[in-house]
This record gives structure tokens, sequence and C-alpha cells, in this order.
């Protein structure tokens, strides 16, 4: 199964590591045609505003967003942000494919990012996992049709619906695989 992940910001080497070892194979996009056999498709951490840009600037936006159509998707921290349908406190044109309102920077600045254990549930079982929080987001609202995966203080930090998965945390920066093996199951299933 190939599996794209988004290689134009973040550490998108570290999710192509985590679906390795979770027995995927993964694809660094950094062009639409890149996404043509892909099966699914990350999108990592970053600057929301600069990935943007950056995406509309090689016509990426628009094939991710056509791309969503048919795939599954998941964001992670500032991809998180992308794949929200609303962003409060930031002028981000997100690309909408998940009822969540999103405050990117929700915890403050860079000196307030944190690691702290997290419940989930995303496998048949309750489980802790340590997740690495930097310059996070904050899901303030989910739409009824968005199932929340895991929480951080009684905060959203995991949800998904039938085709995206959105985290607010980095899973790539821990060696716990997983929320990739999730996704694996989740483009799997699709």
């Amino acid at each position: 199964m190939k599996i794209g992940v988004l290689a134009l910001q973040g550490d998108f080497s570290l999710h192509a590591a985590h679906l390795k070892t979770a027995g995927a194979m993964p694809v660094m996009v950094k062009q639409p045609h890149e996404l043509e056999g892909c099966h699914g498709l990350i999108i990592p951490g970053g600057e929301s505003t600069t990935l943007v840009k950056l995406m509309k600037a090689i016509d990426l936006f628009d094939a991710i967003a056509d791309f969503s159509r048919t795939k599954p998707i998941f964001g992670t921290c500032a991809g998180a942000i992308l794949v929200a349908k609303e962003v409060l406190n930031h002028p981000v044109d997100p690309l909408g494919l998940i009822n969540i309102t999103v405050e990117r920077n929700a915890y403050g600045r860079q000196i307030d990012s944190f690691s702290g254990e997290i419940d989930i549930s995303i496998t048949n079982e309750q489980k802790q996992i340590e997740a690495v929080f930097i310059r996070a987001p904050k899901i303030r609202n989910c739409g009824p049709d968005v199932r929340v995966l895991g929480e951080h203080q009684g905060d959203p930090v995991i949800v998904e619906n039938d085709s995206v998965l959105a985290a607010t945390f980095h899973p790539e920066l821990t060696d716990e695989t997983l929320v990739h093996r999730y996704f694996i199951e989740k483009v799997r299933k699709h």
C-alpha cells in the first residue's frame, strides 16, 4: 500500500519512517502528479499559512482537495489546521475536509510546546500514549459527523470522520506507531 506524505514542510521523513515500520510504502509528495497511485495522504506539521501558499503555488492545494474525494487524508498539527472546516484567529484558507473548528497556536508560542500522555481509543481498548504538542492548535468544535478518538485534559486532540483523520499533536515524534497503523487500516478499509 502506497501512502503519500506531503514533503513541503515538517518532519515528513519521520512520518515516512513510521509508515515503513507499520508496513506501508511512503511516497514523498512535492508535486500533484506524485499523488497518482497513492492510497492515502499524510499532511504533516509546519506553518499553516506557508503550507497553503506553497500548496497553491505548485497546484497541490486543488490536487489534494480532488484526491480527498476518494482517498483518506491524515493531518497532523498544521495538517489538522489545513483539513479543518474553520480556522479561528488567523486567515488561513483550509481544505474543509472535516467538520472541526480549530484555533491556531492555542497552547502558546514555541516556548510553550510540551509533551504529555493522552487517552486514545483507536483500537478496541483505551490506551495512553505520549503526544508531542509544538505550537499546537486546539480543536474548539466538532460537528456531529466527527468522532473524538483521543483527548488531553478534556480537549479533543485526535478526531476522525469517514475519510479524514486529524491530530493536533505530532505522532511521528515518538517511537509509538499506533496512530500511523490506525491510519493505514483506515486507508485499507476505505
